[in-house]
């Protein structure tokens, strides 16, 4: 996908934060009038995937004062996100997540967004950050066995809002309460 694009809806199943299951999750519908982090990652029960998924959940409160619906995704069923977060963290599992788990288990929303797997076989480990027009602002992808940085993530988003509000740029090592670089 591409910066300043905007970003497609999906309908898919998925696991909802207070653990329900749907069958028909509508993106679009889920973030009206937010900010959006679209965390897509290879696959439930693996080694990198839970140490982020659970440093997510560990921020959702700073996310969610953000004003930003977070929705993870792989390729797996909405039946195994459900298992995978009703298993404890020290099993194997990701515990009672506070964000909805989306299946793409037909990889279309994962060829969608660009970050399928060269073999085919899973989603990258991509996240997107989209504003509440549903623009895509950015966009961190990172190889199978590297994690990405959530608090890297959580200054992008800072970073995109405060452009919004003041329409001044980020400059590199931005951080909140930095001020920001004249555009003109």
């Amino acid at each position: 996908m591409k910066i300043d694009s905007v970003a497609p809806n999906f309908i898919t199943s998925a696991v909802m934060a207070d653990g329900s299951l749907v069958d028909s999750l509508d993106f679009y519908q889920k973030i009206d009038g937010k900010y959006a982090l679209l965390f897509f990652y290879p696959l439930d029960f693996t080694f990198v995937c839970p140490t982020e998924l659970i440093t997510l959940d560990a921020r959702l409160k700073e996310l969610d004062s953000l004003n930003v619906e977070v929705v993870a995704i792989s390729v797996d069923s909405h039946f195994t996100h459900k298992a995978w977060r009703d298993t404890p963290v020290e099993k194997g599992g990701i515990g009672p997540v506070g964000y909805t788990l989306a299946s793409d288990l037909g990889h279309q929303i994962a060829k969608l967004y660009e970050v399928e797997s060269l073999d085919g076989l899973v989603a990258l480990r991509s996240a997107f950050i989209i504003n509440k027009q549903k623009i895509i602002c950015a966009q961190i992808s990172t190889g199978f066995s590297v994690g990405r940085n959530i608090d890297e993530i959580i200054r992008l988003v800072r970073a995109i809002q405060y452009n919004e509000e003041y329409g001044v740029g980020c400059q590199a090592n931005w951080q909140q309460g930095d001020g920001g670089v004249k555009l003109s």
